[in-house]
């Protein structure tokens, strides 16, 4: 039996969706940012010859723009299962990363939480909860469950603009909408480029990642990723001593 001392108070479900709506706004820029990079990919999706239904069940089901944008290539080329789903894990592998360094701030969460919150984790909410990890934890669920639904609706939109695009308008896919994916990151990475190790963490991946990009299968992503971490770790820890040190 549900009593009135049992009902959250009006001051506690303020809070909640202030912070719902806060997670939705702080997302907004990159939303706006990865926009055309959904239409890219319906339409993508059309001209390599999914149907609508498939292409946008992709975006339903699993949910990683990158992912998908490789999926449908190597479906073009028909490819085997087994190297669509082995490609798609390694270039999804950066959301192990994610988990890693958000994990202090959810371990609270109950499974009815993180199951959903980490399906609909993708970079650009990665990079806004991360924040505010930092600069304010409170009602971190809500803010974190405003910011994945927001990004999970755009993409959604966006998708089915690009499968309508894709059956009327000729050469979508050249018109150069991919720049919104190098825009997207951009915007993504360099707000948290805070500290030095960071800087050395993010110029170290990105050349590791340009003398790299000829490895199949996206493995010169993983191990520019990897190599920038251990960049950045050595250089923390090196300051670490110095301190103790002095």
């Amino acid at each position: 039996m549900i009593t009135e001392n049992t009902l959250p108070s009006a001051s506690a479900t303020d809070s909640r969706l202030s912070a719902f709506i806060d997670g939705a706004k702080a997302t907004i820029p990159l939303m706006i940012a990865a926009f055309p990079f959904g239409i890219l990919y319906g339409a993508l999706a059309i001209t390599n010859g999914l149907s609508p239904l498939a292409a946008m069940s992709m975006s339903l089901l699993v949910f990683a723009g990158s992912a998908q944008f490789i999926a449908v290539g190597l479906i073009a080329q028909q490819v085997t299962v087994i190297v669509i789903v082995f490609t798609t894990f390694i270039v999804n592998l950066r959301h192990m990363l994610y988990g890693a360094s958000l994990s202090p701030y959810v371990r609270s969460f109950s499974q009815r939480w993180l199951i959903p919150l980490s399906f609909w984790l993708t970079d650009e909410s990665y990079a806004v909860v991360f924040r505010r990890c930092q600069d304010d934890p409170r009602q971190l669920r809500w803010f974190f469950l405003g910011s994945t639904l927001a990004m999970y609706t755009n993409w959604q939109l966006c998708t089915l603009i690009g499968i309508v695009a894709g059956q009327h308008l000729e050469g979508l896919a050249e018109w150069g909408l991919d720049f919104a994916m190098v825009v997207t990151f951009i915007g993504i990475a360099v707000p948290l480029i805070t500290s030095r190790p960071m800087l050395v963490c993010a110029i170290m991946s990105g050349s590791a990642g340009l003398l790299l990009n000829d490895l199949p299968n996206k493995l010169g992503l993983i191990l520019a990723a990897l190599l920038g971490i251990a960049a950045g770790v050595i250089l923390e820890n090196s300051s670490h001593v110095s301190v103790k040190k002095s």
